[in-house]
């Protein structure tokens, strides 16, 4: 079954992002001066059903997709979602400028297995033309990416299992380099000639990925994330892991959690964030960023962006790359805020609707 890796297909479709925790849904629509938000919706997901961006149960996951699109009221029938970038191998490659597209393709067909460390037919392939080599001007900057077979196939298994056709299968790195544009008014410049690392608190996983001047230079995964919040918060009040996650949402926990729980957590949370910064400036030519931006559902949590911006000493900002858009009725807007930080994936997917894609 061919599957795009990079091509956009028509519109309409929906981004649904695959976490470890939770189906995050999105639908835009582009209104001539900008986008705005059609549906949206996010649905936990059971314990254990996804591990480390691995999908284990995607008749679980299929579920949770089929009532996020009820939630969300969308008519798309078609989605878009992404596989994480510690499973996929990409390699950008230089091809003579003169090619057809038959002849690159057949080019990039015999080649590929120099550049994929698994047996062709185990893997799904794809390859987007960046444009001129800036060294030569004979030759094009070609992006070839792959996935092994398994880990698109059980993301499209979980999207047919809820109901829709997965149309594209984009790898989350680029997804969110898609998304970077929507935040362009957060960050100095608009991020022209700018160095912006965006740290994304899941449940499970910190994702720093720096972008300069708007692309993607850099990611790097770390275990940490909120879910280490909530079980603290089980362990010290006896509560089930739904009662935790719903506690640390809604509030109403003891006056003591505040200083014994949250604190401590926050100051991990900054421990990790400058951690994952000193990795990126000790293994590049990099050494300063102009701007943090806090992503994921921990992002947040109260003064963790004044805490963040005190242990790495770089201006810090919480992401809402719906800031400047107009909802749809139906959306309610507080809600929406609140999940804003946590969307990023999902918005870079629901812009595929559009072709949209920035190198």
């Amino acid at each position: 079954m061919p599957l795009a890796l990079f091509r956009s297909k028509n519109p309409p479709l929906v981004g649904l992002d695959i976490s470890s925790t939770a189906v995050k849904l999105l639908e835009l629509s582009d209104t001539g001066k900008g986008y705005r938000v059609e549906s949206y919706a996010v649905e936990p997901l059971p314990p254990n059903c996804v591990v480390e961006k691995t999908i284990n149960d995607s008749e679980a996951v299929g579920e949770a997709i089929r009532r996020a699109v009820k939630r969300s009221g969308t008519r798309a029938k078609q989605a878009a979602v992404a596989v994480s970038g510690s499973s996929v191998i990409t390699k950008v490659i230089t091809m003579p400028a003169n090619l057809s597209e038959q002849e690159l393709e057949a080019q990039i067909e015999l080649e590929a297995d120099q550049y994929i460390p698994y047996p062709l037919d185990e893997v799904y392939k794809d390859y987007e033309v960046l444009g001129p080599s800036p060294s030569n001007p004979d030759t094009i900057d070609v992006l070839l990416a792959a996935s092994r077979s398994e880990n698109v196939e059980m993301r499209v298994a979980a999207v047919e299992a809820g109901g829709l056709e997965c149309r594209i299968v984009d790898i989350e790195a680029y997804a969110l380099e898609n998304a970077f544009r929507l935040l362009a008014d957060q960050v100095p410049e608009q991020g022209v000639e700018k160095t912006i690392a965006i740290a994304d608190i899941g449940a499970t996983m910190t994702t720093l990925s720096v972008l300069h001047d708007g692309k993607i230079i850099y990611t790097r995964d770390q275990a940490f994330g909120g879910k280490q919040l909530t079980e603290e918060i089980m362990r010290r009040y006896s509560l089930s892991y739904e009662e935790a996650g719903m506690a640390k949402r809604q509030g109403g926990l003891p006056d003591n959690y505040e200083t014994e729980v949250l604190q401590p957590f926050r100051e991990a949370m900054a421990q990790q964030v400058n951690r994952s910064l000193q990795f990126f400036f000790s293994s590049t030519q990099y050494d300063t960023v102009d701007m943090l931006i806090l992503a994921g559902g921990s992002a947040s949590i109260p003064q963790a962006d004044t805490l963040i911006a005190q242990h790495t000493g770089i201006d810090t900002v919480i992401a809402n790359p719906f800031a400047s858009m107009p909802l749809a009725a139906r959306i309610k807007p507080q809600a929406l805020r609140n999940d804003a930080p946590a969307m990023l994936i999902a918005c870079g997917l629901a812009l595929r609707a559009f072709g949209t894609r920035y190198y």
